[in-house]
């Protein structure tokens, strides 16, 4: 890891220079219009009262109108809504230019380069409530929240209703998957604005799923018909509800619709208080979308301090077998129960003699098998020796994962996470896979509520107190706080690699589609690296990617978390996996090389701590031919490129197992030429020479 001094904040400019355009002085000030534009000047805010003195805004990019007239307001249970006769009490006007350090991720360092606007508005009647809206607009989008700050006349409140507008300029081609209030893991969808229907979604075979309202999730993607793309997703998501955008196919419209509790009040929350950040990113290229990183600019930095403690690394584990139902979770009699002392170290002798750093066990624990869940998190199943596992992976320098299924009884998880973490603190265990399965228990709550979203806080934050490092499963959505409590590793939160074991799959599309909506917002625990994509121990269903394309998601896919998901079997002896053991998960640089959302992808990033770059390309269900321009690569330096490619043959149903490997010199001023087969990818490792 990099040494505190570096971690330090690197500011190379910031520039604040506050512009008090009207004091607070009384409501009859006559302003009612207020602007701001990105540092580039391409992006413009305007801010406005309408007829009814409702809040507004209006978003241009290049002088084109992208957002149209948008109004905001809140309605609340046992006061008025807060939505109308407002006045405009002050403006302030301050910009920043900072650069910060990243304890990992995509790059090295983040550009944070925003002209913000802050509107003062109060009501101008009694109980003349007040709050700001606070616009930051950067080169590549605009991020806004609602800051409501302690008052007399507005102390607790409880939101019936955010009612933010997203007023669209077209029928835009949109990405998306449907507001579930319980689970992401749906099939993206790829249908005009006008088109989603999400109450169609309702009935699929889920965990758990509830979908009471035509909304899609967030992030979700469109491109307007003259190729300029957009996505809505939301930063910094607090002690507060997830919002979820209600679809208005008539009027082309979104309006926030926060996921609420089963008594219909949505946050429960006292003045002061902020909001999430409502983010619009804006890009004239799909892969500029995928390297902006304004989410995570409008977190807060590291609270935590040193965190040297937290370290990437691939992992294996004690899974894949079991969603192939090779082995079991629980024991059950007649069955192969998988998380055994024995199976336990056949994974981790596998994972020291090939560098990877990490073992996962799911199903070690006494509780697997009742609906009820009743965890403790510290009792093990009598055929595995946890003080034995644990200190035999220390003896080979392996990082053992503790694994936390909690059934989604939250309350319960809560009430056992002291012990369980002094536990891993005990056995020199320093990171935890946690997972939600089913119906959320206090009563009354779902996963991606208030309630949830805290509990979801509450557990990094207790996890960073023993410094251990938190993969979630059935997560709630990443919003960027990965830059406040950087032991937030990484999460699921999608339709992964195990829907391809026991259900008709993943269609080819699926991992084209994921990095220009989902990873928008952060890292993503997909679990690649399958080689029996035919499952020879389970013919009935297949992986719907060729080799190349599983290894070409280590690249594309970001995790600093990456399984290597397959048997040890399948890996012995075989070529390719050379490209696992190769491939690194911290990052100096990330380069967005061509990409089109549903059709191809390719993504090239730089090892943090070498000069060798290695090169992800994926496509949908057509083969097709990339020209790649590698002036990526450093202009000094000859490297040696170690192409994994689909073979000749290669399709991703008929012949998904054909691959070929090559090896030639390159330098920044060649070019490559690697055809994809259907549903196909390469993976290329350039080393340094």
């Amino acid at each position: 890891m990099r040494s505190n001094k570096k971690k330090i904040v690197l500011l190379i400019g910031l520039v604040v220079s506050a512009v008090f355009l009207l004091v607070s002085g009384g409501c009859s000030s006559g302003y009612e219009n207020a602007s701001g534009a990105s540092p580039d000047k391409k992006i413009n805010v305007d801010f406005f009262l309408n007829g009814k003195g409702q809040p507004a805004y209006k978003v241009t990019f290049n002088s084109k109108v992208v957002i149209d007239t948008s109004t905001m307001g809140f309605a609340f249970k046992g006061q008025p809504d807060l939505s109308s006769n407002m006045g405009i009490v002050s403006v302030e006007q301050s910009s920043a230019n900072e650069k910060w350090a990243m304890d990992w991720g995509e790059q090295d360092s983040v550009l944070n380069n925003y002209n913000e606007l802050k509107i003062g508005l109060e009501e101008k009647e009694e109980p003349n409530r007040k709050f700001n809206v606070v616009f930051k607009v950067y080169n590549d989008g605009v991020g806004f929240r609602y800051e409501f700050p302690k008052q007399d006349n507005l102390d607790s409140v409880v939101i019936m209703a955010e009612n933010t507008e997203f007023q669209l300029t077209g029928d835009h081609k949109c990405w998306w998957i449907p507001g579930d209030w319980e689970i992401y893991e749906h099939l993206y969808k790829t249908t005009r604005l006008s088109e989603i229907d999400a109450i169609a979604e309702r009935g699929k075979k889920l965990a758990q799923t509830y979908i009471p309202y035509n909304a899609v999730n967030t992030p979700v993607t469109m491109k307007t018909d003259d190729g300029l793309y957009l996505s809505f997703h939301e930063a910094n998501l607090t002690n507060y509800s997830e919002m979820t955008l209600l679809v208005d196919t008539n009027k082309l419209k979104l309006t926030s619709g926060l996921v609420g509790s089963k008594d219909e009040s949505k946050v429960k929350i006292s003045t002061p208080f902020v909001t999430p950040w409502r983010t619009i990113q804006i890009a004239e290229h799909a892969g500029d979308l995928i390297e902006s990183k304004m989410i995570v600019n409008l977190n807060e930095p590291n609270v935590l301090g040193d965190v040297s403690w937290v370290k990437p690394m691939k992992y294996v584990g004690i899974w894949w077998e079991m969603h192939l139902r090779k082995s079991t979770w629980d024991i059950e009699e007649g069955k192969v129960h998988g998380a055994t002392t024995e199976n336990a170290k056949r994974y981790i002798d596998f994972a020291a003699k090939n560098d990877i750093k990490g073992f996962l066990a799911e199903g070690w624990n006494v509780g697997w098998g009742d609906d009820e869940g009743p965890f403790d998190f510290v009792t093990p199943y009598p055929d595995f020796d946890l003080d034995e596992v644990a200190a035999y992976a220390k003896s080979k320098g392996i990082e053992m994962i503790m694994h936390h299924e909690t059934y989604a009884k939250a309350a319960n998880y809560e009430s056992h996470i002291d012990s369980a973490f002094s536990l891993m603190d005990r056995l020199g265990i320093k990171a935890v896979k946690t997972g939600y399965v089913g119906s959320v228990l206090p009563e009354g709550e779902y996963h991606h509520g208030q309630w949830m979203v805290n509990h979801y806080r509450r557990v990094v934050q207790k996890a960073a107190e023993h410094h251990i490092m938190v993969d979630v499963h059935e997560p709630i959505k990443p919003t960027g706080i990965r830059r406040t409590y950087p032991n937030m590793l990484s999460r699921e939160g999608l339709r992964g690699q195990e829907w391809n074991a026991w259900s008709s799959g993943n269609p080819p599309n699926h991992l084209t589609i994921v990095p220009f909506t989902r990873m928008l917002g952060g890292p993503i625990d997909f679990t690649p690296g399958i080689f029996d994509v035919t499952f020879d121990f389970r013919p009935k269903s297949q992986v719907h990617t060729t080799i190349t394309k599983q290894l070409a998601l280590f690249v594309v896919i970001y995790s600093p978390v990456q399984m290597a998901a397959d048997l040890p079997e399948n890996y012995e002896g075989h070529p390719a996996f050379q490209f696992i053991r190769d491939v690194p998960v911290d990052w100096q640089e990330t380069k967005v090389l061509n990409g089109e959302i549903g059709e191809y992808v390719t993504i090239a990033r730089k090892d943090k701590h070498s000069n060798n770059w290695f090169l992800g390309s994926i496509t949908n269900e057509e083969g097709r031919t990339e020209n790649i321009n590698l002036n990526f690569l450093d202009a000094d330096k000859i490297y040696r490129a170690v192409i994994y490619k689909d073979g000749k043959d290669a399709d991703w149903d008929k012949n998904p197992k054909s691959y070929q490997i090559e090896t030639r010199e390159v330098t920044s001023k060649d070019s490559l030429e690697i055809v994809l087969a259907p549903g196909g990818g390469a993976a290329v490792s350039f080393f340094a020479i």
